[in-house]
C-alpha cells in the first residue's frame, strides 16, 4: 500500500490518501512494460501502404519492339520491373502490425506503469474544477504553484475532465490530459511528471485495482 499526498488547486497539502495496486515482479517488470508500450505503438500504425506489382500496372500487353535485331536487350513488356513505370518488385501490401498480449498482461504492465511513476506524481483535489469558462493561464499557473516547470512534459489524469477544461489544455504542448479509464502505459512513461485527480485515483483504484 502506498500513501500519497493530496494537494489542492492552489498546491497546498490537504490530506493523504492510500493506493494500492499489485505489479510486476522486479524481474520482469521492464519487459513487460516494453511489450506493452510496442503493441501500443504498433496498433497506431495503420498498414495500408500498397504498391502495384507487374500484373497489377495497367498496359503492357505488347512487346515493345522484336525480340532480335534492335541492339538492345530483349523486353517483353513495358512494365516490368526494370523500366520506370513498371511494377514494384518485394513493395509494401496491406498489413496488420497488431501484436498479441493477454488482458491479464495488459492490466498487469498498466498498473505497473502506473505505480512506476507514484515518485513523479502529484494528486490533486477538484483540479480545475473551478474554471467557468477556458483559460490556458490558470492552468499553467496551477502546475507550476505544484512545481512543475512550463518545459515539462505533464500528463493530467482526471476521472471526468470538462469540456472546458479541455480547451484550457489545448493550447499547452507540453501538457496531456486523459481520462482514468483511458490509462495507457505509453502515455504513463513518457510524461516527466504526473497530476492525477483525487477522484480519478479512486477510479483507477476500482478499476484497476482488482486483480
Amino acid at each position: 500500500m502506498t500513501t500519497c499526498i493530496v494537494f489542492d488547486w492552489q498546491g497546498q497539502e490537504t490530506g493523504k490518501t492510500t493506493l494500492e495496486l499489485k505489479v510486476a515482479k522486479e524481474s520482469t517488470a521492464v519487459d513487460l512494460m516494453h511489450r506493452a508500450v510496442l503493441r501500443q505503438q504498433a496498433h497506431s500504425r495503420q498498414g495500408t501502404a500498397s504498391s502495384l506489382t507487374r500484373s497489377e500496372v495497367r498496359g503492357g500487353g505488347r512487346k515493345p519492339y522484336k525480340q532480335k535485331g534492335t541492339g538492345r536487350a530483349r523486353q517483353g513488356s513495358i512494365r516490368t520491373p526494370l523500366r520506370p513505370g513498371g511494377g514494384i518488385i518485394f513493395g509494401p501490401k496491406p498489413r496488420s502490425y497488431n501484436l498479441g498480449m493477454n488482458k491479464k498482461e495488459r492490466r498487469l504492465a498498466l498498473r505497473t506503469a502506473f505505480m512506476a511513476r507514484i515518485d513523479d506524481m502529484k494528486v490533486v483535489k477538484d483540479f480545475g474544477i473551478e474554471l467557468e469558462v477556458p483559460k490556458t493561464r490558470e492552468i499553467s499557473d496551477a502546475l507550476e504553484r505544484l512545481g512543475f516547470s512550463s518545459d515539462s512534459k505533464v500528463l493530467i489524469v482526471l476521472s471526468n475532465p470538462s469540456e472546458t477544461l479541455r480547451r484550457s489544455i489545448n493550447n499547452l504542448k507540453t501538457v496531456k490530459l486523459i481520462a482514468a479509464n483511458q490509462l495507457n502505459v505509453f502515455d504513463l512513461l513518457n510524461a516527466n511528471s504526473l497530476v492525477v485527480g483525487e477522484d480519478a485515483l479512486s477510479t483507477i483504484q476500482e478499476v484497476y485495482g482488482d486483480e
